[in-house]
C-alpha cells in the first residue's frame, strides 16, 4: 500500500517516509511517529491502518540522520542497538525539524494534519503538540502511546487536542508522569489500561496486549476522525 519518499528538513537535511495512501480521496492527513526500532514494519502497519481508513499517513525516517534504511525488530542485538547506539543520539528538537519535513508533505494535500506516535514517537508527538509552531508545524490533532519521559514536559501547553495512552503497569513511565501531565492539562484525554506494560499496542512486541489495543486503537480512530476527517 505504501511507498517510500524523501523529504527535506528545514536544516537542509534529506530523510526518507513511508507513505500510505488510501484508495479514495483523503479525509485527512497524520504522521506516525516510530518508536526507537525505526520505521520497521510494525510502524509501516499503522500506516497502512489509517491508510485503510481514509488518512494518508507519513512516517518519517527519524535515524537517517545517523544511519539510512534502519529497521530494527525486537531481539536482544536489536534491542542493544536502539537504547545503545541511537537513543542517546536523538535530541526531540532535531526529531522535530524532520517531524516537520514530514507534516508538511502531507499538508500540501489541503487537509486537517495530525500527528500519532509511539514511545519516543509518543513524546515527540506531544511536543509536536506544545512546540510546533516553531517548526511551522500547526496539528490540528495529536495521539500519543506511551509517551516515555513525557513528565519532564508536562508543563508545557499543547495547542490541538490531545489524546494519550498508557499501561498502567508500565515499568518505562512512571504514574507520577502521568499524573503530571493529568494535573497540568485537564483537558487532555489521558487513558489507563489496567494490567498492560510499555508498548503494549505493538503486536510484534511481547508485552502486546490485544485487549488494550483494541479499545485504544477505537478511541484514537474515532478521536481523529472527530478533529480531522
Amino acid at each position: 500500500m505504501g511507498d517510500w519518499i524523501k523529504v527535506k528538513a528545514d536544516d537542509g537535511h534529506e530523510l526518507a517516509a513511508y507513505v500510505a495512501t488510501p484508495e479514495h480521496e483523503p479525509v485527512g492527513a497524520l504522521v506516525v511517529i516510530q518508536e526507537i526500532f525505526g520505521v520497521n514494519k510494525s510502524i509501516r502497519e499503522v500506516a497502512d491502518t489509517y491508510a485503510r481508513e481514509g488518512f494518508v499517513a507519513i512516517a518519517p525516517a527519524l535515524f537517517d540522520r545517523f544511519e539510512p534504511n534502519v529497521e530494527l525488530g525486537y531481539g536482544e542485538e536489536a534491542l542493544k542497538k536502539a537504547f545503545g547506539y541511537f537513543y542517546p543520539k536523538l535530541d526531540p528538537n532535531v526529531s522535530l525539524l524532520d517531524i516537520a519535513a514530514a507534516f508538511h508533505h502531507v499538508k500540501r494535500a489541503g487537509k486537517p494534519t495530525g500527528v500519532l506516535g509511539f514511545c519516543y514517537g509518543g513524546l515527540t508527538t506531544w511536543l509536536s503538540a506544545t512546540r510546533g509552531e516553531n517548526f511551522r508545524m500547526q496539528p490540528d490533532c495529536c495521539v500519543g502511546y506511551y509517551a516515555g519521559g513525557i513528565g519532564k514536559f508536562s508543563a508545557e501547553e499543547p495547542v490541538c487536542p490531545v489524546m494519550l495512552h498508557f499501561g498502567a503497569a508500565d515499568d518505562h513511565i512512571g504514574k507520577e508522569q502521568v499524573d503530571a501531565v493529568r494535573t497540568a492539562h485537564p483537558d487532555v484525554e489521558i487513558f489507563l489500561y489496567e494490567g498492560v506494560g510499555h508498548a503494549f499496542a505493538n503486536p510484534d512486541r511481547p508485552s502486546y496486549n490485544e485487549a488494550a489495543t483494541r479499545l485504544a486503537n477505537q478511541r484514537s480512530l474515532a478521536f481523529l476522525k472527530a478533529n480531522l476527517a
